[in-house]
């Protein structure tokens, strides 16, 4: 008991308590709203519902996962959004075009994807331009890039290939959550490796992490690498839901994302990690589900009653900033708790030496 209380103690302290608060929230919010709705108290946990979900935003999902990669080395990517589109024409276009195999298109959209983010690391990174800038930039490039291999929505994915992600290992465990608890056991294993320290080192002090013998620019290049192989997967998987192309979609992914991670409780550099990302980015999608159900009750219990989705996002976008400001306050109080310890500690320990 000691042990379980201590570790709930610990997970307070860190950064994505907030947004798993925020979360649970959403969570509970969706299942009663879904239950009346539907007349069904339980209608959330239905397989079907759960599993056509977590198959429809699991490219925001990673989308977001990849952003948080990025915000703890002190960086970020607006881009990323369209990079999704990117890998899901390529997907869509080499095996069409070319005659290659899926296997191949797949590679070949993960290999772009990766070239994409080195020149997205080279020049926020090297040339030291404003992330917010090179991101504005690169969505334009991308765009074009997108719409020059495919002018407009077409192409199809083989029932054989897409079917499978779009069903239920066992008839309750989808294949979209796989993919997502993959990516985090990834990020798991990087975070307790050399290259985790680093990439927090030089998101906290870029200056006092080169002192210690850290090249940031080489840790930033990393991260965009990690980057552009979790958005290729996402790139994928937004393909396998689908089972089409389109050159113009997921573009709002990029600022979306980062305001997931910021609900999840991430912070620009050095703090917060990817768990952050995955609870701000399901609270986003909860929030708006809550909602849209929120709404479909009022239409079925008052008659004449009908909002068009300008007001149901309106609520939603409402829903979302009072989480971002929740977040931001404990964010900072948590902050300040941090250094007001670290503080008494060297207090401390100055009062012990001078004894």
């Amino acid at each position: 008991m000691n042990t379980l209380t201590q570790s709930v103690k610990k997970f307070r302290r860190t950064p994505a308590f907030t947004g798993f608060v925020l979360f649970t929230i959403a969570l509970v919010m969706n299942i009663l709203m879904q239950g009346i709705n539907s007349g069904t108290p339980l209608a959330f946990f239905k397989p079907a519902f759960y599993g056509s979900m977590l198959m429809t935003n699991a490219p925001f999902i990673l989308t977001t996962m990849a952003q948080s990669l990025l915000l703890i080395v002190g960086l970020f990517d607006i881009s990323i959004g369209i990079q999704l589109a990117l890998v899901n024409v390529i997907c869509i276009m080499v095996p069409q075009e070319l005659g290659l195999p899926i296997w191949a298109g797949w590679l070949a959209a993960m290999g772009a994807n990766l070239l994409v983010s080195a020149a997205f690391g080279a020049c926020s990174s090297l040339l030291r331009l404003p992330a917010m800038l090179v991101g504005y930039a690169f969505t334009f490039i991308i765009k074009g890039v997108n719409v020059s291999i495919m002018s407009k929505p077409q192409g199809k994915v083989p029932k054989e290939v897409y079917l499978p992600y779009q069903t239920l290992i066992g008839g309750v465990l989808p294949v979209a959550l796989l993919v997502i608890v993959a990516i985090f056991l990834m990020w798991l294993l990087i975070k307790r490796r050399p290259l985790g320290k680093h990439l927090y080192a030089v998101g906290g002090n870029p200056r006092n992490a080169y002192a210690a013998g850290i090249s940031p620019v080489k840790v930033q290049m990393q991260a965009n690498l990690l980057k552009g192989f979790i958005v290729g997967v996402g790139g994928i998987c937004l393909t396998l839901m689908n089972a089409s192309g389109n050159p113009l979609q997921a573009e709002d992914y990029g600022l979306r994302s980062l305001i997931a991670c910021i609900l999840g409780g991430m912070g620009f550099g050095g703090w917060g990690s990817m768990a952050c990302g995955v609870f701000g980015a399901s609270f986003f999608v909860l929030i708006q589900n809550a909602v849209y159900y929120f709404f479909s009750y009022l239409s079925k219990v008052i008659t004449g009653f009908a909002v068009s989705t300008y007001w149901q996002n309106l609520v939603s976008d409402v829903i979302l900033l009072l989480g971002l400001l929740v977040t931001i306050i404990t964010a900072r109080e948590q902050r300040k708790t941090l250094k007001e310890g670290l503080f008494n500690q060297f207090k401390g320990g100055e009062a012990r030496v001078s004894r």
